[in-house]
């Protein structure tokens, strides 16, 4: 018998043996990979939908190929570059104000002296988190109301005029975004709190010896410390950053405002609920996540090269 062919039976037995040792692990992590086979994997089946002229009476495979028609028939759209245009826009003005605040947010709670001052906070900026977005905007709807909402009483007591802020273009982005950073800053702030935890106590004890004050602790250990977790959200974030939050601008759209809220999701919707569209729908939404994993790629391979930090 060949020196390979006994290489090779040492390294299955050698995975074997690894598999046994360790079975309760593999077990445990089982049910995790049926639910990515099935709801993840499985469903990527329907992608060549995209690639068809698509009919209920015929299937996915009896449907007609058409290749790229559709991809072709979208970049050719006249709503093409606006709605292109809305998604970047709309996401990158929520990667800039959203993303800082959490570290900003994590950075103060860990710093706050007061266990029961922190809590309080804590409770108070993760619960917003829990309201659903169809509740949130009608909260706005109403605080927000040109004829009864109190933000336009406060203006009219200040001397000033109500303006629609639910409702005109202009104003639509801003409503968003921060509305989003006040819903979601207290929980994205968790991982970062988690992180600042591992930092060894030491670091700080040595810095308070030389005369370091708080600020400058946070700047050269607290931020040092958390700054792989920052380099990983950072990426997710930019793996996703043309998925909008579909429920949210769907909500929060007017006829006044949809030169700016028509995105990518909110119009594969409408094309293909709305529209029955169903091919047409699916490849705009392929297209998008396309784009999505050629970000991931890049900015990974970025981060990878400038801070050592990467997915993979």
């Amino acid at each position: 018998m060949s020196n390979t062919v006994l290489k090779k039976q040492r390294e299955k037995s050698r995975k074997l043996s690894n598999i046994m040792q360790n079975k309760a692990l593999y077990v445990m992590v089982l049910p995790a990979l049926v639910f990515f086979a099935l709801f993840n994997y499985w469903p990527m089946y329907g992608v060549q939908i995209a690639f068809r002229n698509f009919s209920f009476a015929n299937g996915i495979t009896g449907s007609k190929w058409v290749g790229m028609k559709w991809f072709n028939f979208f970049f050719k759209a006249n709503q093409f570059p606006v709605i292109v245009r809305n998604t970047l826009l709309l996401s990158l003005y929520d990667l800039a104000a959203g993303f800082p605040f959490p570290i900003l947010l994590a950075l103060i709670m860990h710093n706050v002296p007061s266990k029961r001052f922190r809590r309080v906070t804590q409770t108070a900026t993760y619960m917003p988190h829990f309201i659903s977005v169809v509740v949130l905007v009608g909260m706005m709807s109403c605080m927000f109301s040109v004829n009864s909402g109190w933000f336009s009483t406060i203006v009219r007591a200040l001397g000033g005029t109500p303006v629609q802020l639910m409702g005109e273009a202009k104003y639509f982005r801003h409503v968003y975004v921060w509305s989003g950073v006040w819903q979601q800053m207290g929980w994205n702030s968790i991982i970062y709190l988690a992180a600042l935890t591992s930092i060894d106590p030491g670091l700080h004890e040595a810095a308070m010896i030389d005369g370091a004050g708080k600020l400058r602790r946070i700047w050269h250990i607290d931020l040092p410390g958390i700054g792989e977790t920052i380099a990983i959200m950072l990426i997710l974030k930019f793996g996703s950053m043309m998925s909008t939050g579909f429920e949210k601008i769907y909500s929060m759209q007017a006829d006044l405002n949809l030169s700016v809220s028509e995105v990518i999701s909110t119009y594969v919707y409408k094309m293909g609920m709305m529209n029955n569209k169903y091919s047409y729908s699916a490849a705009i939404s392929l297209f998008n996540n396309v784009i999505n994993f050629i970000l991931l790629i890049l900015v990974n391979k970025a981060s990878s090269k400038l801070s050592g930090s990467s997915l993979w």
